[in-house]
């Protein structure tokens, strides 16, 4: 560990797997709704990274989205299947960082129950519109930076930390591994 963990009297680190990696990701992505969805370019301007607004997370920590299969992300995924996701909740804490592999599809029952009428600006033709695809992203590894009591207590341990000063940071990180 570097060497603010060294100065930390606090356990500041804590891996998570099966279960509690899931309930991080769905505590974390619903803070942060959206995230960053990395890929291997292939085509456009984005380099690979684009916002995206994710739809679902379901009980297997699966991230579900919907996308416009003539979009530059449509054409990257399908080109590689190898993704990275980048999500941030506020500016202390609900950091979440997250690699999986993506599969995408048409599947009409799946749109309808991820569809959202706000999403007809960028599907014009509702949810039957034929451009819409599926995004579905099985989380494999990832890591996390949270804080364990909330942003008021973290940041009044920081200011009496600052204050007297000693390291009284209130986070909490660690691998995720789904």
């Amino acid at each position: 560990m570097d060497s603010i963990n060294q100065n930390q009297t606090e356990e500041n680190h804590k891996n998570l797997d099966s279960a509690a990696a899931v309930k991080k990701i769905k505590e974390l992505v619903d803070i942060a709704k959206t995230c960053f969805l990395c890929t291997k370019p292939s085509a456009g301007d984005s380099n690979g990274t684009r916002p995206m607004n994710v739809q679902e997370v379901d009980e297997q920590g699966t991230l579900w989205f919907l996308i416009a299969n003539d979009s530059h992300t449509y054409q990257d995924i399908s080109a590689n299947s190898g993704v990275k996701l980048y999500f941030q909740g506020s500016s202390h804490s609900d950091f979440l960082f997250l690699e999986g592999t993506a599969i995408l599809s048409a599947d009409k029952a799946k749109i309808k129950d991820l569809w959202n009428p706000i999403m007809k600006t960028w599907f014009t033709e509702g949810e039957d519109d034929p451009r819409i695809a599926v995004l579905k992203i099985s989380s494999e590894t990832g890591y996390y930076w949270d804080n364990k009591h909330g942003n008021v207590v973290a940041g009044i341990k920081t200011v009496i930390g600052a204050a007297i000063g000693k390291t009284l940071d209130d986070s909490i990180e660690g691998d995720i591994n789904v």
